[in-house]
């Protein structure tokens, strides 16, 4: 228990930091010195769904003649909070009005890019083209014609590219594929297999609009899924034909969202978390010291739990069309065999995957004793876009990816492809801005934070990469706040109705072990020279009042950078940003009608609005740079990483690497939740540990 709860560990929790003011930054100005752009308008989603356009332009219209106030120094904010000081007023400028910004795109006007795929026929001469470089193709690249994609969809689904050693799937891969095999005349279908999945909900819609993309070719696309759930299901359903074996394990039950404590067992062993965190909704902390949910944290996960749970009944009534009730009623009855599935429609089919398999033979006409000729997910990986016409445009568009916690350099212990190392992310920035190759970027970030002034030093950054060209944020899973941080420096920000964003907050903590120390007979005494030398390293006390106020404010001062930045960077004034910030938690859905947000939608859609700034028109191909493509290490090449002979191994990866890595104000999102709704939960790591230890014995 010691070894657990000592201060050296507690870098292990997710949400926590420990904070001194000494080495903070001093308080700046305006970081780059441009006027501040005109507030924004919101942005509609590309599914022009009537409510969500209503409520958007209701929302802009109340905003009119508000006022831009920029960021100043920590003394002038502090006066100005109390005097309610108000905004410049040469800064003010209607939402409605449609005005340059200083890279010559539009802001304010709302007319972005939609994105949306349009499957074209080739005309003879592309065609041609692309056969005769199938013809030339290299060995790898080759393709028997009449083949099925084959993939199978389980476990982790990561937004970074994988190398050919790599085990685990890849996002941008599958989807590639997907759009490969749209236009690939050798592909006559697609075969896929869903076993549960341990990813976001914004990472499945992304998958599932793949789907539905590559559904407009008219060619088939199977799905067999074996054991369901509510994730699984709302992807497979997408396909249209859905087949499970009869012994199928279903579990359409609804959704549910768990948070858990530890302020009862610290208590009993003698440890007193003592715990800073600005904002109401701020719930990272809550599992140090509290027992049970707080009014504020249920108020946020209930609606976003309703975001999500809403989303799920309304696209599947829509597939199978059926009234939103009749869904959620045959839920309710807690439904799980597969014959009543198949009564009412859920799927088409109950069959083995042998049967499946003689049907596809049958439909594509090869004879019953003869294989299928199938291609899996990484040979299909392989295949260029060049080859199929897809790519091959002059102008180049860079995509830099950003998936996991934040720090500021790599520790010892993390993998070459783990987590957002900001030296590794600006080197890449700047690489991007000193370049004339690339036309804009699109910053692709999937992460619930990290270290503060790692997000603090990526965010200046990207400002000044925005500057020069350019830049869109794409969200996927999850980019709150050092991941909101970072994406609130692009000129546009995309998101998934169901990407998990926001979370303007900080928190900050220490271990007062006093009461353990006494209990297992240990002493630890202190000599210092300074007031405030013992604030962090006396963890055998409780703070004294003046280091608990010193705590407070150093706190509160980190929170008023963030949530000024973010009001800076979001067009808002620091009042409006307020009520929006105070450490909750939006889905992309809330975020886009509350200014958070730009645009809903996915990759595509980013990609589009890059162009669509970049002047370059929508019909004409681009070149994708993907600088973030993964160099196998030799661990890769002879087992693939990320494998291991017990559960334990990975979770006591992640502790080692927070142990190495953390320190410093956290900016990083609540890692309570979502066992069911994530399945990957951002969860403490000492928590995934007992858990690993225990499956693996």
């Amino acid at each position: 228990m010691l070894k657990l709860f000592s201060p050296s560990h507690f870098n292990s929790f997710h949400h926590r930091a420990n904070l001194l003011s000494s080495f903070l930054p001093k308080p700046s100005h305006l970081p780059i010195p441009i006027p501040p752009p005109p507030l924004r308008s919101l942005i509609h989603s590309h599914q022009s769904i009537p409510p969500r356009r209503t409520r958007a332009q209701c929302l802009a219209k109340s905003r009119r003649n508000l006022s831009v106030r920029a960021l100043e120094s920590s003394a002038s904010e502090t006066k100005k909070d109390k005097d309610g000081g108000g905004a410049d007023s040469d800064s003010e400028t209607e939402l409605g009005k449609s005005v340059d910004d200083n890279n010559g795109s539009v802001r304010g006007n709302g007319d972005y890019a939609d994105g949306e795929f349009v499957f074209q026929e080739r005309d003879g001469w592309k065609s041609f083209v692309v056969k005769l470089r199938m013809l030339f193709a290299l060995p790898w690249e080759r393709v028997r014609k009449g083949s099925v994609l084959s993939m199978k969809l389980r476990g982790k689904i990561s937004d970074q590219l994988k190398s050919r050693f790599s085990s685990g799937l890849s996002l941008p891969q599958i989807c590639e594929n997907l759009i490969k095999a749209t236009c690939d005349p050798r592909i006559s279908g697609v075969y896929l297999q869903i076993d549960p999945l341990s990813c976001g909900w914004g990472k499945v819609e992304e998958i599932r609009r793949h789907i539905l993309d590559y559904k407009k070719s008219g060619k088939f696309i199977v799905a067999y899924v074996p054991a369901c759930g509510e994730k699984e299901y709302y992807l497979a359903s997408a396909c249209g034909e859905l087949y499970a074996p009869p012994g199928a394990y279903y579990s359409l039950f609804g959704l549910s969202i768990q948070a858990s404590f530890l302020g009862g067992v610290l208590e009993k062993v003698g440890v007193e978390p003592q715990v800073q965190r600005i904002g109401k909704y701020k719930s990272a902390g809550d599992q140090l010291t509290r027992k049970s949910m707080s009014k504020e944290n249920c108020e946020m996960l209930t609606a976003i739990l309703d975001n999500i749970y809403g989303n799920w009944l309304d696209k599947v009534s829509e597939g199978q069309g059926k009234k939103r009730e009749d869904i959620e009623n045959f839920i309710n009855e807690g439904i799980y065999q597969v014959e009543r599935l198949k009564e009412n429609g859920w799927i088409k089919d109950i069959l083995y995957e042998d049967e499946i398999i003689d049907r596809l033979k049958e439909r594509l006409g090869h004879a019953k004793e003869k294989s299928l000729p199938m291609v899996d997910y990484k040979k299909y990986a392989r295949v260029r876009n060049w080859t199929l016409g897809l790519t091959g445009g002059k102008d180049q568009i860079a995509v830099i990816r950003a998936s996991g916690s934040i720090s500021r350099i790599r520790g010892p212990f993390s993998a070459a492809s783990s987590g957002i190392t900001s030296e590794e992310f600006i080197e890449k920035i700047r690489s991007v801005r000193d370049s004339k190759r690339y036309k804009a970027a699109v910053i692709r970030i999937d992460s619930p934070g990290g270290d503060a002034l790692a997000s603090d030093l990526m965010w200046r950054e990207i400002r000044l990469l925005a500057a020069s060209k350019p830049v869109v944020a794409s969200m996927a899973d999850v980019a709150a706040s050092g991941g909101y941080y970072m994406a609130m420096a692009a000129g546009c920000i995309v998101a998934e109705d169901l990407t998990l964003t926001g979370s303007i907050g900080v928190v900050t903590a220490k271990l007062n072990l006093g009461k353990l120390y006494e209990r297992i007979g240990f002493n630890k005494e202190n000599i210092s020279r300074g007031r405030y030398a013992e604030l962090l390293a006396a963890d055998q006390r409780p703070f004294r009042p003046d280091e608990a106020e010193l705590f407070r404010k150093s706190a509160e001062h980190a929170y008023r950078q963030f949530r000024d930045k973010a009001a800076f960077s979001r067009s808002m004034t620091v009042e409006q940003m307020e009520k929006f910030a105070q450490g909750r938690v939006w889905t992309g859905k809330d975020a886009a009608s509350r200014g958070l947000v730009d645009a809903l939608g996915g990759f595509s859609r980013a990609v589009a609005i890059a162009k669509q700034k970049a002047n370059i028109p929508q019909d004409k191909q681009v070149t994708i740079v993907e600088l973030s493509r993964p160099s196998p290490t030799l661990a890769e090449i002879l087992s693939g990483i990320g494998t291991s002979i017990v559960g334990l191994d990975r979770s006591m990866k992640e502790l080692l690497q927070e142990l190495t890595t953390s320190d410093g104000v956290q900016a990083r999102m609540d890692g309570i939740m979502f066992e069911k709704l994530e399945g990957e939960s951002y969860n403490n790591p000492i928590l995934s540990l007992l858990k690993d230890y225990i499956v693996s014995i």
